[in-house]
């Protein structure tokens, strides 16, 4: 798993965990990005311990994430991606599909980070380009 000062969240979002209220949440590529450092830190950790020939160190392997950190969006994140793109806003989508206001933007908040969007316009123009929309 992640060693401190990380910690991994249920959306998939990696937050560097800080005290008080100095949270800095991480993107995609920058999760990409630091466990590609750790994949590669222990390559070499390992390449140097078995060098130590004769000495009592345990080599502990490195086991990669059992999940692709890229996750597809759910079946009901892509009813509300249909209805974001029809231009519903959120409490009318909640209506529609019978769920609170807030579950509405918990589903959207979820969709903008599994396709990288930067805004509900944008997580549309992803869903059409990748064929999650038609």
């Amino acid at each position: 798993m992640l060693a401190p000062p990380f910690e991994l969240l249920g959306s998939g979002t990696l937050k560097l965990a800080r005290t008080g209220a100095d949270r800095h949440t991480v993107d995609a590529v920058e999760r990409n990005e630091i466990l590609s450092r750790y994949a590669d830190h222990a390559k070499r950790f390992d390449a140097a311990a078995s060098r130590r020939v004769g000495q009592s160190a345990e080599i502990i392997p490195f086991n990669a994430p059992l999940r692709e950190l890229e996750q597809e969006p759910t079946p009901r994140e892509v009813q509300v991606l249909q209805l974001i793109a029809e231009g519903l806003v959120n409490r009318e989508i909640g209506k529609v599909l019978f769920l609170s206001e807030e579950t509405v933007k918990s589903h959207v908040r979820h969709l903008l980070a599994k396709l990288q969007a930067r805004s509900r316009a944008h997580a549309v123009a992803i869903g059409f380009r990748r064929g999650i929309l038609n």
